[in-house]
Formats: C-alpha cells, structure tokens, sequence
C-alpha cells in the first residue's frame, strides 16, 4: 500500500488517457469544463446572493437558506454515486449537457412564488451538480497535458466554479432590487439552456469514447468503494468533507453575515461575495501551479487548511470589530483558500485513479458532497445559540483544522 509520503514523492504519474487533441482542443476542453463549473455555481448560488430578499418575501429566517444549500448538495450525492457510469455510457460531454438541463429546470422552479417547488428544485440542481466533476475529469484525463500538468490543469477548470459565484453575486442582487428576486433564478436558467445548446457543436467528437452498451446503475458505489479501499484516495476523500463544509458555508453565508452582522445593504454584500468569489480564482489557478512546481499536492493542501482555520477564527473574533475596508479584505483572504483548493484535490485524486480517474472522482465526491450537505444545515442550526453568524465560523475553522490533519498525516498500516 501507499503512505502520503510515498504518493507524492514515489509515485509514477499513470499514463495519459487517449489524447483528444492539439493545444488548441487542450484550451476547449478547459474552456468548455470551466464554464460549465461555472453556470453550476450560478445555479447553485443564486438564492443563497439573495438570501435576504428571498426570506423577507417568504417571511423567513436568512438562515435557513442553509438548508436549501443542503438540499442541492443532497442531490447531487445522489447522482454521484453513479456519475462515473454516466460517462461510459453517454458520454462526457452529453453528461455535461444533461447537468445543464438539471440546473435550468431547477433555477426555473426556484423562481415559481411558492415554497412548494423549493425541494424540488434543490434536488434537481444537486442532480446535475453531481455528475459535472466526474465528466470533466475524464475529458482533462485524457489530454496528454495531463500527465505532467494535472494539478494546474484541474485548476483552471475549477475557477469556473468562483466565476459562477461572481456572476451571482454582481447578477443576481441588482436584478433582485430591479425586477424583484425570481429575476435571478429565471436569469440563471436561461444561461444554462443556452451553455447546453451550445455544447452540441462538440459532442460527438468528444464522445468518440463512449460504451452505449454500459450500465451506469448495475454497481452505483464501485466508484465509492474504489476511493475506500485506497489509503490515499480516502484520506483526500475525509479531507474534502471538511473542506468542502467550510467552502460552502462561506459562499452561502458571507452575503447575510455582511447584511445582518455588519450592516452592509443587499448590493454592497452581493459585491462582496463577487469579490470573494472573484479573488479565489486566482488563487486556484496559483495553488495549481505551485502544486506542480513542488511536487507535492498533499502538503500545500494541508497548508491551505491551516490557512482556512487561521482566517475562519480571525473572522469569528473580528467581524464585529472591522471597518468595511478590512472586513472585504479578511473575507477575500479566506476565499481564496476555502474555495481555492478545489483544483488540487481533483488532480490528486485523478492522479492515484489513473484510467479511473472518472469513478474515481464521483466516487469521492459522495464524501465531499456529504460536507456540503451537513455544513449549511449545521450553520443554520448554530447562529442563534451562538449569536452570530460571524460566531459560527469557529465551528467551521475546527473543521478544516481536522481536514488538514487527514491531508498531512500518513496512513500508519501503510509502508513507506
């Protein structure tokens, strides 16, 4: 068996997939899986940028908005556990195009002026949130780039996913205070109707791979028991359910934290959010590159742990006090690592998998998602016994300090 050390310091990379083209069809393939990370942080964020709005309309806590974050990633456990089958049998980028379809007609249902359609919705976003990542690393996977430059690679996918949350957060509070909030949910599905559409033109070029014959629901968990079975697999698997947790919380919560903590209006908050969001892009694509330059994915991800552990307390301590400028500041700090260490993680994960990087990714993503799901449903039963939202976030920093024991520490039943 592999210990950490021995994965990052002894292990040979796993030969490349079949190359599915020049540089040119290397920059489409990020191009397309970067933007559909994209349009599904929009869906997927849209009522959390407007969660003020949305409550006051409905006579709601903003803190329940938690539980509907939940929902989404509930549904989208629910599909990764057969994700990698989705991909043999229809395709990548069909697959990619069927999520597409799940986040507009979910979006659609979200703008319905009822509460009826809310789980419903939920769900189908999740179900399209789940079978994303699990197709977009089959379709870097076999780039020959991958071999040498997985970790940068995986992400420049991955800051599709912040790009989306800037598009919510300087989209979605606007059209809220313009047209009123079903505009934001409405605009978001049409952007993913037109995304879907327009991924026809490469299908079946880069579906050339696909089995119509397989199954995707004969075994629904070999994915999930692939990523058990493995020490390195499950260890960054347990990371990225602690990771994961913090990450959502941030992004669905920064925007009523600001509002009803510290007394930003709407807009003010959703610019933050942008900011955030906008800010961990660069941070993706630099913890990418630095992965690939050391050698040594699992170290920096522990250290991206710390760092989220050092910023979550420093904004339970510190919200209150902050000036408007600093305040900004701290939160794009945290942003930058919290929803930053994405690209590493799945590059990791691809790495160890080799040729069944696909399963291998859905089959982690049941645990990640699972941190997903528990963290907004945990906040929001956390903010009134402890006062504030900006309080909870100590909770959250003693999550990712346990996430990056799991990423530094060696399996001790493991060689090295």
């Amino acid at each position: 068996m592999r210990d950490f050390q021995g994965a990052e310091d002894d292990r040979t990379d796993p030969p490349p997939y079949r190359e599915t083209g020049s540089a040119a069809s290397v920059a489409g393939v990020i191009a397309v899986t970067s933007s559909v990370q994209a349009f599904t942080s929009w869906a997927a964020v849209v009522l959390p940028s407007i969660a003020p709005e949305f409550a006051r309309a409905f006579d709601l806590s903003p803190a329940l908005i938690g539980l509907q974050v939940s929902l989404v990633y509930g549904g989208a456990i629910m599909t990764s556990v057969v994700a990698g089958g989705m991909v043999r049998r229809f395709g990548a980028c069909r697959t990619s195009q069927l999520a597409l379809a799940f986040w507009a007609a979910g979006a659609g249902l979200l703008a319905l002026p009822t509460l009826l359609t809310l789980p419903l919705a939920s769900l189908a976003i999740g179900f399209g949130y789940g079978i994303t990542n699990p197709s977009a690393a089959h379709l870097i996977g076999r780039l020959g780039a991958a071999r040498r430059h997985g970790n940068i690679l995986f992400s420049m996918k991955q800051t599709g996913f912040p790009l989306g949350g800037v598009l919510a957060g300087v989209l979605a509070p606007p059209a809220t205070v313009a047209f009123g909030w079903q505009a934001a949910p409405l605009t978001a599905a049409v952007g993913c109707l037109a995304l879907a559409l327009a991924l026809q033109v490469v299908c079946a070029r880069w579906d050339s791979d696909r089995d119509p014959s397989a199954s995707f629901a004969d075994s629904p968990f070999a994915g999930a028991v692939l990523v058990w079975k493995d020490a390195v697999l499950r260890r960054l698997a347990l990371m990225s359910f602690c990771y994961s947790l913090a990450q959502v919380c941030l992004t669905t919560y920064v925007v009523t934290l600001l509002v009803e903590d510290a007394g930003f209006d709407l807009v003010a908050a959703g610019f933050v959010l942008a900011l955030v969001q906008a800010a961990s892009v660069g941070g993706r694509l630099l913890w990418g590159w630095m992965a690939d330059r050391i050698r040594r994915g699992l170290a920096l991800l522990a250290a991206l742990g710390l760092m989220m552990t050092m910023a979550g307390l420093a904004v339970a301590g510190l919200a209150h006090t902050l000036a408007a400028g600093p305040l900004t500041a701290l939160l794009v700090a945290f942003g930058v690592v919290a929803v930053g260490w994405n690209g590493v993680y799945f590059a990791e994960v691809a790495r160890v998998a080799g040729a069944r990087a696909g399963e291998a990714t859905g089959g982690s993503l049941v645990v990640t998602f699972a941190g997903v799901l528990m963290g907004p449903a945990m906040f929001s039963v956390l903010v009134g016994p402890l006062g504030s939202y900006a309080a909870t976030f100590a909770v959250i920093a003693a999550f990712t300090l346990v996430g990056a024991w799991f990423a530094a520490v060696r399996d001790p039943g493991c060689a090295h």
